[in-house]
């Protein structure tokens, strides 16, 4: 039984392994039919890209042949058009060439004709300088004179005659010049006087202060003078006590410290208790009034001339001006003036009226510090208004209105004419009587300096000074060249307020006697 179940188990792997030899057999024979069948199929398409890729070579062959063709037809055209071009060009330079060498010819018969004239003329110049010199020396044969004499003497005479012909054609332009703009400043000027006149008032460099009594200033004094000293330290200002009845005078160089000390005392009189910690609660309250008295007059000026804008230390500095004086004539008066003044002669000028009113009213700044910064107020002013950003036209007219600078604008002249007429107003201005004299003791050195001046006199308080010339060396020509050179010599070094008439007197006398 276990022999039989071994067979059948032997049987059943044979027959297994049989069947799977048949299957490997069939499946093998499959494979390699189609394997032939892919081989043959790629064959067939190798051969037909080799039957399109020739037919596309032969249609590029083609294509390449035409382009070379075309390619071929284009170059030998522009090489004709090119030849043909050439030959334009080469009959156009034997056109040129025929043309240039007519002219050279031409310019080669010119040149040899000039040569001859060149010749004859020299000729003729030789002929006449030869006649010139015969006749020059007939002439200095006749005339007893050389050539150079007598050139002298025709150029003396013709600068003479230049030099008089020059003067009365001076005199005539001056003299039309000055009518005209006399004329014209005439009406400009009284019409702006007209439109604001401001009163004037003198100021010196003391202070009178009233006492209700002689006994006063004792108390003033205090024991061993401790109140008097104790205001003056405080101040800076000198308390002079003396036989004056019921007066006290305060005595300094600077306004608003004297101000101070004037308000100061006039609150320690009225209260009566003067001691000093009461000077000083009344010096610090005096202060603190003035500053606001600067500050509200400073804002006044500029409400009162229109001029709006400016840097409030400006303001102030305006209103400092209220207790600064030039020449007995108050500064921020003289300025609040000059604005108007010189705003209305713009009007007239068809100028810029606020820019001429701002620089009139800035233009002596300066003077409101100048005791405290070294240099002319002019510098200072220009400086402080450059420090507080005005305008460059505001500048200038600050810095020239002295004449110290160029004027880069008319209004800078304006303020030139407007500070004149300011100052120059009768009353306007005092001079001590030291500097009057030394001004016009100047005025006759600078006129005496000149050749040919006689006498020379300084009248109308300065005004005018008359020259008397010496008739023998200066003529009735020389009199107005001389007078516009004295102008000119007192403009460069003399300072005046208004203007200076120069008159040049030519006197000739003939005196005989009856005997």
């Amino acid at each position: 039984m276990e022999i039989k179940l071994i067979y059948a188990v032997l049987i059943i792997i044979a027959t297994a392994l049989l069947f799977t030899i048949i299957g490997y057999i069939i499946r093998k024979q499959s494979a390699e039919r189609k394997i032939r069948s892919a081989e043959e199929a790629a064959s067939a398409i190798l051969q037909e890209a080799e039957k399109q890729a020739k037919a596309v070579k032969r249609e590029k062959i083609i294509e390449a042949k035409e382009e070379v063709h075309r390619l071929r037809k284009d170059l030998d055209q522009e090489s004709r058009e090119r030849r043909d071009e050439l030959k334009r060009m080469e009959r156009r330079l034997l056109q040129k060439e025929e043309t240039l060498d007519r002219k050279t010819a031409q310019i080669e018969r010119k040149e040899e004709e000039f040569k001859q004239r060149e010749y004859e003329i020299r000729k003729m110049q030789e002929q006449v300088a030869a006649t010139l010199q015969q006749q020059l020396a007939e002439l200095e044969k006749i005339s007893g004179m050389t050539s150079e004499e007598a050139k002298d003497i025709l150029l003396t005479r013709v600068r003479d005659e230049v030099n008089h012909e020059m003067a009365m054609m001076i005199k005539e332009i001056e003299n039309q010049a000055k009518e005209e703009a006399e004329k014209r400043a005439r009406k400009i000027i009284t019409l702006a006087i007209e439109k604001f006149a401001a009163d004037h008032v003198s100021e010196t460099t003391v202070s009178v202060v009233s006492l209700p009594n002689d006994e006063m200033k004792g108390r003033i004094i205090g024991r061993e003078g401790r109140n008097i000293r104790a205001l003056e330290t405080l101040t800076g200002i000198d308390l002079i006590i003396d036989d004056t009845p019921e007066a006290v005078i305060l005595s300094g160089f600077d306004p608003i410290r004297r101000e101070i000390a004037r308000i100061a005392l006039e609150k320690l009189v009225a209260d009566g208790r003067i001691h000093p910690a009461r000077i000083e609660e009344m010096v610090a309250k005096a202060r603190l009034e003035v500053d606001q008295i600067i500050r509200e007059e400073g804002e006044a000026a500029t409400f009162n001339t229109g001029v709006h804008g400016l840097h409030p230390e400006l303001v102030k500095l305006l209103g400092r001006l209220r207790y600064r004086t030039s020449y007995g004539q108050n500064v921020l008066n003289h300025s609040i003036e000059v604005s108007h003044l010189a705003g209305a002669m713009a009007a007239e000028l068809g100028l810029d009226v606020q820019l001429a009113k701002r620089a009139g009213l800035l233009h002596d700044i300066g003077k409101a510090v100048d005791h405290e910064v070294e240099g002319p107020h002019v510098a200072i002013g220009a400086d402080l208004a450059r420090k507080y950003k005005e305008s460059r036209e505001v500048v200038n007219a600050i810095a020239a209105h002295h004449g110290d600078e160029e004027c880069l604008t008319m209004e800078a002249v304006l303020i030139q004419a407007a500070d004149a007429v300011s100052a120059a107003r009768p009353g306007a201005r005092r001079e001590t009587l030291e500097a009057y004299i030394k001004r016009l003791e100047k005025l006759e050195k600078i006129a005496d300096s000149f050749d040919g001046v006689d006498k020379a006199y300084a009248i109308q308080a300065g005004r005018e000074i008359r020259i008397m010339v010496k008739p023998d060396k200066i003529d009735d020509e020389a009199s107005v060249t001389i007078a516009r050179d004295i102008v000119r010599k007192i403009e460069e070094e003399l300072e005046y307020p208004g203007q200076i008439k120069v008159t040049v007197i030519r006197e000739t006398r003939a005196v005989d006697y009856a005997k």
